[in-house]
């Protein structure tokens, strides 16, 4: 690097490939100082004068602005703002056509100027030095700063370089001919310049800054050496006088021997090229607060009588220009922006001057003879020998022509400067550039539409994705998430609940069984097992506990109904009032459990429920004989006078209500015997075991003996004498009465001697025997009333004459007769009459 240092500085330089030597034509217009033109009647200033993004408008039409003021602001990258050139009032803000081959229309904002020419408020920086990096950056920012020597780069991208830069280079050679606008800016504002330069030293830091003028432009490098002469880090290079020299490629080759590599830009090698004009636009941007709103043009040609270097407000029609030069048309005249070599002819002068203008050229036919029509290429290399970007310009244009774009692109296309050198040495006049230029808008049209698509494909891989994540999310959503791994304290925790039981006590299979299952279950929920797939296990288990269960029933239902009667309806139906009375049993004793039953005493608790159980089995034992019993009196009473359809019936219902009221009665006494015998104190369980096995006794006792006397007065009944209907109607009431009263009589006896065991004091066992004596012998007292009962009952139905007594004493016996059981009575001793009068008539027919 040092020794490469060294030879610049010694004047050394590299050729670049290729080149030309066209007429410079440049005396015409550099022999005299920048001239101002006076303000013109209108100025069209468009929005887009730079590579990348329209700024935003921010002013609208009729409004008044001031010289200098901001009329866009920057929306995005690569957007600089454009200013008013003079004040005045916005006339119109519309489509005007563009500086541009093309012509094609874009927004401009029309400004009438005042001729005040009055500026906004500035704000100029004296020391430079004393301002940081980002201030400079904005200040060359905002005041809207581009690339005057080519393309309109925005300024402020390559000040705020990434990389590191090791030469900065001012191109100042303007090889193209005819331009003189850089040469002589550089004679009258060589100052400037110098301190347009330091500031982007400032901001780069390069090792060394090279400032590269043409040998042809001697006054220009002296005015450089004088002002560069205090700072030894700016070196003034002459290069020689070769087209196209100025090109940012080959400006690089001539001074450092550097090669910019193909599709690459020169800071990919630590190299950046500015423009002197640009330059002295940041010095006044910087030190004098202006924005870029002017700029020097060259007008020259044989048709301009004034040719020379003028400060162009931007926005200044190119007709106004020609005016103010002294411009003298010929027929079918050409007035080119730009030089000869890369200029493009204007389809009307009313287009106006962008940030990029540098030269109006206006020559006669002479001049610049219109090119002659297009003949085949007879390869000859001349366009290839020419080329400074070492292409192949006749390879290109067969590709742009048959519009083989991949090749184009294989070949380089893109490193193409435009230069025009090729067309310009082609022996067959062959527009050799307009095909370049033609090819490279087709492929950047094709390159953005292959980008739309590629958008518009990520689009719908993003929305696809998005819908299967939400088609996956709702598929999910009613799926248990996966449970957090179970502490030690939890895992210990289920294992003692398994661990009791198993080793539960087996008193009851079936209830051990469903217990196991439903503790599994508890834990089971209490612990959150989530998984995907459900859990069978515990399922099975307690199918198999009802399995279980429902066996045992039936081994159970089936030592019943052979120990029962053979007639199967029958023994159905006791089982299930069994089954009943049993469940009813259960319920109560559950309930009394949980109301009286002391918790702390798991034993005394279990034998009261055996006691309750087994009463309640008893009971139903019980039940179907009396059931038996009625149904046999039911039988004997329907066939009994099968000629009497109503009566049977009557009877029946009669009997049906007798077997309805004894069951009632019984369940009532069950009920009643269960609730004392859980109601007691829990203290002593074998005195109460005692006490209700003696009432249970004695209720029994007392039903059998109120059965048999109904057995005996219906018997008597139906056999007899028919000689007497009356006597034996009134014989048979005043049996039911008598047995009525001694059921009622037993029952309540019952009662009594049930509760004074039940409570009875436990701590006196001797007291409990006398007291189960006693009921015992107020039981067989019953009995033998009972006995002598019947026999009264005997002797009256023999003497006719005593009736009357009789119903008398059935009438203080029952005193509290209602009318309801006077109409049974009335009923039973309807059914005795049918019964004797059936008996007469057999007699009768024997």
């Amino acid at each position: 690097m040092e020794k490469l240092i060294a030879q610049i500085k010694q004047g050394k330089v590299w050729p670049f490939p290729g080149g030309i030597h066209p007429p410079g034509q440049k005396t015409i217009s550099n022999s005299q100082a920048i001239a101002r033109l006076p303000l013109p009647d209108k100025l069209v200033v468009p929005l887009k004068q730079h590579i990348g993004a329209n700024g935003q408008l921010i002013v609208e039409k009729g409004q008044q602005v001031l010289k200098g003021q901001a009329l866009t602001k920057p929306v995005a990258n690569w957007s600089v703002p454009i200013h008013a050139p003079t004040s005045g009032t916005i006339t119109d803000i519309c489509q005007m056509p563009s500086a541009h081959p093309s012509a094609l229309p874009e927004l401009c904002v029309i400004i009438e100027p005042d001729g005040q020419d009055s500026w906004c408020a500035l704000a100029p920086v004296t020391t430079p030095s004393q301002l940081s990096h980002e201030q400079l950056i904005d200040i060359i920012h905002d005041r809207g700063i581009a690339g005057m020597g080519g393309a309109g780069f925005p300024t402020y991208i390559k000040a705020d370089s990434r990389k590191a830069i090791e030469y900065f280079i001012v191109n100042a050679v303007e090889c193209e001919p005819y331009i003189t606008a850089d040469d002589v800016l550089m004679r009258e504002h060589a100052a400037g310049i110098i301190a347009g330069i330091e500031i982007m030293q400032q901001l780069l830091t390069p090792t060394l800054t090279i400032v590269g003028i043409e040998d042809n432009k001697p006054e220009a490098i002296a005015a450089m050496q004088a002002a560069a002469e205090y700072n030894d880090k700016i070196i003034i290079q002459t290069v020689p006088t070769v087209y196209p020299s100025g090109g940012e490629k080959q400006l690089i080759k001539l001074l450092t021997n550097k090669e910019v590599p193909s599709g690459g830009i020169p800071a990919d090698i630590g190299v950046l090229v500015q423009n002197v004009g640009t330059l002295f636009a940041v010095h006044q941007a910087v030190y004098e607060g202006k924005p870029l709103i002017e700029r020097v043009i060259t007008v020259t040609g044989n048709t301009i009588h004034n040719p020379g270097n003028v400060w162009a407000l931007l926005g200044t029609e190119i007709k106004h220009l020609l005016d103010c030069q002294g411009f003298s048309p010929v027929p079918q005249q050409r007035v080119v922006m730009g030089g000869p070599m890369m200029g493009f002819t204007l389809p009307t002068v009313r287009i106006g001057v962008v940030k990029t203008t540098n030269c109006i050229l206006a020559p006669d036919h002479d001049e610049l003879a219109e090119p002659g029509p297009e003949k085949a290429c007879i390869r000859c290399s001349a366009c290839a020998d020419a080329c400074p970007a070492s292409l192949l310009p006749q390879q290109l244009q067969w590709f742009a022509k048959s519009k083989e774009y991949d090749k184009l692109k294989e070949h380089n296309l893109f490193d193409c400067i435009e230069c025009g050198a090729c067309a310009y040495v082609c022996p067959s006049e062959i527009p050799l550039v307009q095909y370049y230029r033609v090819a490279k808008v087709e492929i950047k049209e094709q390159q953005a539409e292959q980008v739309k698509a590629e958008r518009a494909k990520e689009r719908f891989e993003l929305r696809k994705q998005r819908l299967e994540r939400e088609q996956e999310a709702r598929q999910n959503r009613h799926k248990r998430k996966p449970a957090a791994e179970k502490s030690a304290d939890e895992k210990q925790k289920i294992a003692d609940a398994l661990a009791r039981v198993k080793n539960k006590p087996a008193k009851d299979d079936d209830k051990s069984a469903v217990a196991a299952a439903i503790a599994r279950a508890k834990a089971k929920k209490q612990n959150q097992e989530a998984t995907l797939e459900p859990d069978n296990s515990d399922v099975a288990l307690e199918r198999a506990a009802r399995k279980e269960q429902a066996r045992k029933y039936k081994e159970q239902k089936a030592a019943s109904s052979t120990a029962a009667d053979p007639d199967d309806k029958k023994s159905a139906v006791a089982a299930a009032i069994a089954r009943a009375k049993a469940k009813k049993a259960a319920a109560s004793e559950d309930e009394s459990d949980n109301t009286t039953a002391a918790p702390t005493d798991d034993k005394k608790a279990a034998v009261a429920a055996a006691i309750a159980r087994a009463k309640a089995k008893k009971a139903a034992q019980a039940e179907p004989a009396a059931s038996v019993e009625n149904d046999n009196s039911e039988s004997e009473v329907a066939t009994a006078s099968p000629a009497d359809d109503k009566k049977a019936a009557v009877a029946a219902a009669i009997a049906r209500a007798k077997a309805k009221k004894a069951a009632q009665a019984a369940s009532v006494e069950n009920d009643s015997s269960e609730s004392e015998v859980t109601s007691t104190s829990p203290a002593d369980d074998k005195k109460a075991a005692v006490a209700a096995a003696i009432a249970r006794a004695k209720a029994k006792k007392a039903a059998q003996a109120a059965s048999v006397e109904n057995d005996s007065s219906e018997s008597e009944i139906t056999t007899a004498s028919p000689a007497d209907d009356k006597k034996a109607a009134v014989a048979a009431a005043i049996a039911r009465a008598k047995a009525k009263k001694a059921a009622q009589a037993a029952s309540v006896e019952n009662d009594n001697s049930e509760s004074e065991v039940a409570t009875a004091s436990p701590a006196d066992d001797k007291k409990a025997a006398v007291a189960a004596t006693i009921a015992r012998a107020k039981a067989k007292k019953a009995a033998k009333a009972e006995q002598a009962a019947s026999v009264e009952n005997d002797d009256a139905e023999n003497e006719t004459s005593a009736t009357a007594i009789n119903e008398a004493e059935i009438a203080e016996d029952k005193p509290e007769q209602t009318a309801q059981d006077k109409k049974k009575a009335a009923i039973a001793a309807a059914i005795a009459r049918a019964k004797a009068k059936k008996l007469q008539q057999e007699g009768s027919d024997k």
